[in-house]
């Protein structure tokens, strides 16, 4: 392992140049989906048992839980019970439950949400879900993050577009294996928009399969372009419905006004969700947002200053080439004078790494387009190879810009492992083989 720190002073160098561009090489063919009836997808017993179970953050800083089921037949309870013992479960949260149609043939179960409140931080809580004198009833735990603070050590696991293929259950084994404390999820969640008709199944299927480690942990949702199940062929205008639905963000927290774009404040890290698919343009209500937020970032409190989006910034594949620029040109001066330390996105089916780069002289007449190192700009980790349907990315384009660091065609997550307020260590875990690469 390598502290970040270390290598983000290599990124400051001017005489750094010239990166890397991995020689490894796996099959580039891209694997169907597991089979519906593929033992992680399998439904848990007992009828209407409670099934896709997942959690995140119910405020800003943890100390309320949102956890979300289905119950496929009947509503059955909207109660969870918890408490600081599997065998003692004596508070409880009242949820809600919800059902929606996508198409002409499908109908949701019954998709419950309810928030566990007044938690302490760095705790561990137990809970069940389902009728507890059933034995259909289901228990799980999780950790509440630490109280933010300047020197409190978290580690977060990064997985990008991860679908629900062998190479998908690859990446999520490899995560559980190095472990981590939560997950910043970077969009592209089921792919259920690649099979016909917006298969609303598949989005049932992925939460079995992920829930054995977002029913346990707080994964930290962002959307992607997967998400946006705009399908006018089949009646369905509104976007982002099946998301909507199930995956409740605590967007209202932190002053947002969409569930798309909003803040967290983990341990020592203040975390950005940015939505690459909702309008950023100056004075939208996600443009508003940011400019308020990035004002109420406390370095003294959380030093480390994350930022997640889809669709990359930089990114020298060509596959889907240029297609965060106006983004970029947007809000990449905001990031540079708030001095962001490093923002992640997906989108493209390969891993990057970059140096300290910006690219916010240029004003259309000046000539100054190109990148440029830069002390006060983020680091930029592309990590769109969590393993989906649509298979690797390996269109990248030569010569290999100054400003990208390392890059390779290849499934994988990473971990960013903070330690205090100047040091973290950073991986990219291949799924390949056991190699860290750094």
């Amino acid at each position: 392992m390598l502290a970040v720190v270390v290598v983000v002073l290599a990124f400051l160098s001017p005489a750094a140049r010239g990166g890397v561009t991995s020689t490894y090489r796996r099959s580039l063919q891209a694997l169907p989906d597991m089979p519906i009836d593929a033992d992680v997808f399998r439904p848990p017993p007992g009828f209407n048992a409670p099934e896709q179970v997942h959690i995140t953050l119910g405020d800003q800083t943890g100390r309320a839980m949102t956890v979300s089921w289905v119950t496929p037949k009947l509503p059955d309870s909207n109660v969870v019970r918890y408490g600081l013992r599997a065998d003692n479960l004596t508070h409880t949260a009242n949820g809600t439950f919800r059902r929606y149609s996508f198409g002409r043939k499908y109908r949701s179960g019954f998709i419950h949400h309810a928030t566990l409140t007044g938690l302490d931080y760095g705790t561990k809580y137990h809970y069940a879900v389902g009728s507890g004198d059933t034995a259909s009833a289901r228990s799980f735990s999780f950790t509440t993050p630490p109280k933010p603070g300047p020197d409190v050590p978290y580690k977060f696991g990064l997985i990008g577009d991860l679908g629900q293929t062998f190479h998908s259950n690859d990446t999520l084994s490899h995560y559980e294996a190095c472990g981590g404390d939560a997950v910043l999820f970077i969009g592209d969640l089921s792919y259920a928009d690649n099979h016909p008709g917006h298969d609303n199944n598949r989005w049932d299927t992925w939460a079995r399969f992920v829930e054995r480690s977002v029913a346990y942990q707080p994964w930290i949702w962002t959307t992607g372009n997967h998400e946006l199940d705009f399908a006018p062929e089949l009646g369905e205008t509104p976007p982002i419905t099946p998301f909507t639905n199930r995956y409740p963000p605590p967007f209202g927290a932190s002053g947002s006004t969409r569930p798309l774009w909003y803040s967290v404040r983990m341990a020592s890290a203040h975390v950005i969700v940015l939505a690459s698919y909702a309008a950023y343009g100056k004075y939208t209500p996600q443009w508003r947002w940011l400019e308020g937020e990035l004002r109420r970032v406390d370095r003294a409190v959380t030093p480390w200053l994350i930022v997640c989006v889809h669709s990359p910034w930089y990114s020298s594949n060509g596959y889907h080439y240029m297609e965060g620029e106006s983004m970029r040109v947007e809000f990449e001066r905001w990031l540079v004078d708030a001095k962001a330390d490093v923002v992640l996105a997906g989108h493209v089916h390969s891993y990057e790494r970059t140096r300290r780069v910006s690219n916010v002289a240029y004003d259309i007449a000046n000539g100054m387009a190109t990148p440029v190192f830069n002390r006060s700009a983020p680091v930029y980790i592309n990590i769109g190879d969590g393993g989906n349907i649509e298979g690797l990315a390996d269109d990248f384009r030569w010569p290999q810009p100054d400003y990208s660091v390392f890059r390779e065609a290849s499934f994988g997550h990473a971990t960013l492992q903070i330690v205090n307020r100047t040091h973290a260590f950073y991986e990219w875990h291949r799924n390949s083989n056991s190699v860290k690469d750094v």
